[in-house]
């Protein structure tokens, strides 16, 4: 049974930190490229930061980019996220995404979220 299950968010006051992780199982982690979504209250979902299977290379979007750090450990099939720095702006729904391709096929497997509430 394929999980992804997110924990770490909670309530913070601007200028706070909090850890996101992302633990996976049934699945064959190492394999898959991950991902953080959020979507805040009215908002489109929105990529956060991304990191590639091997852990080689990440990316993140330019909201988040110095404040954020994302990192793996495929011997623990865990994804973390580092906030940092954090601002109102930052409140939302976080999401865990893995993706790879499978031989031709596209899987995709998403977390139920976990909620980042950033106020004073």
């Amino acid at each position: 049974q394929v999980q992804l299950v997110e924990s770490g968010g909670g309530s913070v006051q601007p200028g706070g930190s909090l850890r996101l992780s992302c633990a996976a199982s049934g699945f064959t982690f190492r394999r898959y490229a991950m991902t953080w979504y959020r979507q805040a209250p009215g908002k489109e979902r929105e990529l956060v930061a991304n990191i590639t299977s091997d852990g080689s290379s990440t990316n993140y979007a330019d909201s988040v980019k110095d404040r954020f750090t994302i990192s793996r450990d495929n011997a623990e099939n865990t994804v973390w996220l580092q906030m940092n720095s954090l601002k109102p702006e930052d409140t939302a729904v976080y999401y865990c995404n893995a993706r790879a391709m499978i031989g031709i096929l596209k899987m995709e497997y998403w977390g139920k979220g976990t909620l980042v509430t950033v106020s004073s």
